[in-house]
């Protein structure tokens, strides 16, 4: 899996390798990506933390417990992506979570077998994600939505874009695995937003 990230041109993650089975997301025609590519309107009016890195992402939804390496932008402009034996990773060039603006972490959805990501597809709006930051501290997130998008129509400035409230964004690889090409052709991504900010 490689990541493409920019914040005005570019934004679709590319994953290559090979699956471990089949990924069928069940993405419905409201979150899909046909649907209207707007910033949901948030759903609470939690208090707004400081900088602080996140160490571990749980979703009880779809049984991911992990902990979060730090990912970085490479020389071209790619998202450093965590290496085959680490599950998922933070991007440091953006807020963390609970800061204002869109946190993002990235996992991969197979790698040899069922990746960190490999459910992301059955979060539905409601459900939430609980990330513990260095500092201690563990905001809870409501996802707001699930969309799928073609990589080579990823809205990055709806993904990575500035918004007036603490969000987060989880993504990952989706769609039709091209054996040709050694990617998957779409990108899943999961947005939520600060539900609340739990010590």
């Amino acid at each position: 899996m490689a990541a493409v990230f920019a914040f005005v041109t570019l934004g679709a993650t590319a994953c290559s390798g090979q699956p471990g089975a089949p990924v069928a997301p069940s993405v419905s025609s409201s979150t899909s990506q046909k649907g209207p590519q707007r910033e949901p309107t948030p759903t609470s009016q939690a208090a707004t933390l400081a900088r602080s890195a996140p160490v571990r992402l749980q979703i009880a939804r779809i049984g991911v417990d992990t902990t979060l390496m730090d990912l970085g932008l490479g020389a071209d402009g790619t998202l450093n992506v965590p290496p085959g034996g680490f599950p998922a990773g933070w991007y440091t060039g953006g807020p963390t979570p609970g800061e204002m603006g869109p946190a993002v972490i990235a996992g991969h959805v197979d790698m040899k077998g069922p990746g960190v990501f490999y459910q992301l597809h059955n979060l539905r709006s409601g459900d939430q994600v609980t990330v513990t930051r260095a500092d201690g501290s563990k905001p809870v997130f409501r996802v707001t939505r699930v969309a799928q998008f073609r990589k080579d129509q990823f809205p990055t400035k709806l993904v990575y874009g500035n918004i007036d409230h603490p969000g987060l964004r989880l993504i990952t690889c989706g769609g039709a695995f091209n054996s040709r090409s050694g990617h998957y052709e779409d990108n899943l991504v999961v947005f939520a937003d600060l539900l609340a900010s739990a010590r």
